[in-house]
């Protein structure tokens, strides 16, 4: 039982890094996604429209998959089709670095690229939802759009989405089980290889109750972001 649990602590030290480096990266990168999906520019609309239509369309497994394989593929087929042409070894090796990378790293980019995409909408959502008459009210007093944003509307969108992102931020730590799909050793992937060698549903079970306890503490740190937002209602 102490090695079985030894090895699922090492487990969830892996998820908690891949839930906290999705938060760490999508949370600012869903901003400007936000921006580009209200932008007048109809060039810029549409590029983010098909960016979120295709994170949101299809499951982060694919996702996952998808951007662990399909750079080694490419390169593959840039070799075979140009390997006449440059024939400097230098070039491929560098090129092969630049199309491949580590499981563990694939892992943060498709999450972060999918989860930028449900946090981009939720933002949207919420800094839509705030009259325009508070915009020309800031105006009025001499606020910059920049200050507008930051000292008037961006609070409120925080209170205004928690609720809605604390339903992602849950989300993201079961998702985390989904790395073992490219042979990410994480809590799920250590709990079924422990099952497998012990002959027992044991293990899995004990998985669940990690996951209870990680998303008990996201929960508790939510509501507790939620109440000193409070001021706002």
């Amino acid at each position: 039982m102490a090695k079985m649990l030894g090895i699922m602590f090492e487990g969830m030290t892996v998820s908690l890094e891949v839930f906290f480096l999705t938060l760490l990266f999508a949370l600012p990168l869903a901003l400007p996604a936000a921006f580009g999906r209200m932008s007048k520019n109809w060039a810029l609309r549409k590029l983010v429209t098909l960016y979120l239509l295709v994170m949101r369309g299809t499951p982060l497994i694919l996702q996952l998959i998808f951007i662990y394989f399909a750079p080694k593929y490419f390169f593959r087929l840039l070799f075979e089709s140009f390997s006449g042409f440059i024939e400097s070894e230098g070039f491929w090796n560098s090129l092969r670095f630049l199309l491949s990378w580590d499981r563990f790293t694939a892992v943060i980019i498709a999450f972060v690229l999918n989860y930028a995409a449900y946090f981009a909408e939720i933002y949207r959502g919420g800094i839509e939802a705030i009259p325009r008459g508070q915009y020309e009210a800031a105006k009025v007093l001499g606020f910059t759009g920049s200050q507008t944003f930051v000292r008037i509307i961006l609070p409120q969108v925080l209170k205004r989405i928690l609720p809605a992102a604390a339903n992602e931020i849950i989300t993201l730590v079961k998702d985390t089980a989904l790395a073992q799909v490219i042979g990410v050793a994480e809590l799920f992937h250590a709990a079924q290889n422990a099952s497998a060698r012990e002959f027992s549903t044991l293990p899995i079970f004990v998985a669940g109750v990690f996951y209870f306890f990680m998303n008990w503490a996201v929960s508790y740190a939510l509501t507790r972001c939620e109440k000193k937002l409070s001021y706002y209602s």
